[in-house]
C-alpha cells in the first residue's frame, strides 16, 4: 500500500511563508493589490463588509455585531487579528445551518497553499498573505455579511483594499504602534481615518480628545462621507442595571452586555449604531440576544477552573486580558477598581509585554490599586521586554514589582510568600501573546 505524504498544517505553511518578508510590519498596499489581482480580486466578491478600525475595542465591537446578526438569523464571516492560540481563530466562517465557526485545518491549508502558489515567492508580509487568504475564504463561502477588523492603523493596512464597505466603524483611538502610525495622536487618528471611503458611512465612538474627532471630521469631509458620531447621532449609557441606547429613531432599553467592564457599554453602542446605520433588518430581541451571547476570549476573561486556577491560592479570582497600551491599562484598572468596590480583594498583576509598547503608561493607572506585580517573559516572540526591565518599568509606573521566570512561578510565590485576609484577585495580561499561552495551558 502506498503511504500518502503527510499534509502540512496551517501553522507549518504560515511559518514557511514568514520567510518571504521577515521584517514584520511594513505598511503598504501595492503588494497586496498585486497578489489579489493574481487571485482574481476576491475582495470584490465578498458579502457586504463592515470595516472596523481603532486602537481599543475593535474585537469586542465585532463580537457584539456578529452575535446580534447571528441572533437575527444572518450568516456572517469574521476576520480578526491577532489569534490567541491557533491561526484558525482569525477566519470565522458562516455555517449553512446557522452561526459560524473557526475555519477547519483542511480548508485553511487549501486556501493558504493557493495564495502561496499565486504569490510565487514574491516579497510580501505574513499579514498581507493572511488577509488575502481571508478574502479567498470569504469569497468562496456564501454569507450575508463580512466583519473585517483592521490589523494595524487603517490607511495602509492590508484590509483597506475594500472599495465600498457597507459601513465603517472607528472605535476609541489612543497611543499605540507610534513607530508605524506616528508620534502624535493626530497622526495616529489620520491613519485610522484612512478607512473612510468616498460617500461612505462611518460610526465613530466617543474619543479621548476633540483633536481626534477633528481629524476624522476632516477625513470624512474630504471623502464626502457621512459620520454617525457618539454623543451627537447616538448615545449609549448604563441606567439602573440596564443598557440604554438612543438615536433619532428612539430609545432601546436593553440588558447589559455579557462582556464585563464599563467600556463595553460604548463598544455595544457602536455595534448597535453600525447595524442600525447600515439599515439591516433586526428586531429589538435580536439585539438583546446578541448582547447576552457575545463572547471575546482573552479580554477580561474570568477563569473558573483549570491548571492556572489550581496553581493559585484557593478561592482566588483570576482574570485574563490582552490589553497592552496606556488606554487599556486605564480601562482595566477601572474594571478592577469597580470589582474592588463590590468585593474587596488584594489585586496582583502578572504581566508580560512586547518591546513596542509603553509599559510605564500601562502600569500607571494601577499605582494605587495593585498590591504587587510579577513580570514574566513571553514564550512565542523574540520581541518581549525582559522581565527585569519590565519590573523596573512597573516601579516607574508606581507599582511594586519583581521579575519571575513564569506565570506558574508567580502563582507559586503568591501562594507561598504572601499573606492576605481574603483570597487575591489576579490579573494576568499585558500582551495577547501571554493570554494565548494561558489559554493553551487551559486546553491541555
Amino acid at each position: 500500500m502506498t503511504a500518502h505524504p503527510r499534509r502540512e498544517t496551517p501553522t507549518e505553511i504560515i511559518e514557511r511563508l514568514s520567510a518571504l518578508h521577515p521584517a514584520g510590519y511594513d505598511l503598504a498596499l501595492d503588494r497586496v493589490f498585486k497578489l489579489l489581482n493574481k487571485l482574481g480580486d476576491p475582495q470584490l466578491d465578498l458579502p457586504p463588509v463592515i470595516h472596523v478600525a481603532g486602537t481599543n475595542g475593535k474585537g469586542s465591537t465585532i463580537a457584539f455585531m456578529r452575535a446580534i446578526l447571528e441572533a437575527g438569523g444572518y450568516h456572517v464571516h469574521t476576520h480578526t487579528s491577532p489569534h490567541l492560540v491557533r491561526y484558525n481563530e482569525r477566519f470565522r466562517l458562516a455555517r449553512y445551518d446557522g452561526g459560524s465557526a473557526d475555519v477547519d485545518d483542511a480548508t485553511l491549508a487549501q486556501a493558504l497553499l493557493r495564495v502561496e502558489r499565486v504569490n510565487n515567492n514574491e516579497d510580501i508580509t505574513v499579514f498581507e498573505l493572511l488577509t488575502a487568504t481571508a478574502f479567498v475564504l470569504f469569497a468562496s463561502h456564501p454569507a450575508d455579511f463580512t466583519l473585517l477588523e483592521v490589523g494595524l492603523g487603517g490607511r495602509l493596512d492590508a484590509t483597506n483594499v475594500i472599495e465600498t464597505p457597507l459601513m465603517g466603524v472607528i472605535t476609541p483611538i489612543s497611543f499605540d504602534h507610534q513607530g508605524y502610525l506616528g508620534d502624535t495622536i493626530e497622526k495616529i487618528a489620520g491613519e485610522k481615518a484612512g478607512i473612510i471611503k468616498p460617500g461612505g458611512h462611518v460610526v465613530v465612538t466617543e474619543q479621548m480628545t476633540d483633536l481626534i474627532i477633528d481629524v476624522i471630521d476632516y477625513a470624512a469631509a474630504l471623502e464626502g462621507a457621512t459620520l454617525h458620531k457618539s454623543g451627537m447621532d447616538w448615545l449609549c449609557w448604563e441606567e439602573r442595571g440596564r443598557l440604554v441606547y438612543q438615536d433619532n429613531n428612539g430609545l432601546l432599553d436593553l440588558p447589559l452586555p455579557k462582556l464585563p467592564g464599563q467600556h463595553q457599554i460604548g463598544n455595544a453602542g457602536a455595534a448597535i449604531a453600525a447595524l442600525k446605520a447600515a439599515d439591516i433588518d433586526l428586531l429589538n430581541e435580536h439585539i438583546e440576544m446578541g448582547l447576552q451571547n457575545a463572547s471575546w476570549p482573552g479580554r477580561l476573561q474570568k477563569l473558573k477552573t483549570g491548571p492556572i486556577v489550581d496553581a493559585c491560592v484557593d478561592g482566588s479570582e483570576i482574570w485574563l486580558d490582552g490589553g497592552h497600551n496606556p488606554a487599556a491599562g486605564e480601562v482595566l484598572a477601572s474594571v478592577m477598581a469597580d470589582l474592588e468596590e463590590k468585593v474587596p480583594r488584594p489585586l496582583f498583576l502578572v504581566t508580560g509585554m512586547l518591546n513596542t509598547k509603553d509599559p510605564v503608561g500601562y502600569f500607571e493607572p494601577f499605582a494605587d490599586l495593585a498590591r504587587h506585580c510579577f513580570t514574566v517573559p513571553l514564550q512565542n516572540t523574540p520581541n518581549a521586554v525582559p522581565p527585569e526591565d519590565l519590573a523596573q518599568m512597573a516601579l516607574e509606573g508606581g507599582v511594586s514589582a519583581e521579575p519571575v521566570e513564569s506565570v506558574e512561578k508567580a502563582l507559586s510565590l503568591l501562594k507561598k510568600s504572601w499573606k492576605f485576609e481574603r483570597p487575591p484577585r489576579v490579573l494576568i495580561g499585558g500582551s495577547l501573546y501571554l493570554v494565548g499561552e494561558m489559554l493553551e495551558v487551559m486546553e491541555h
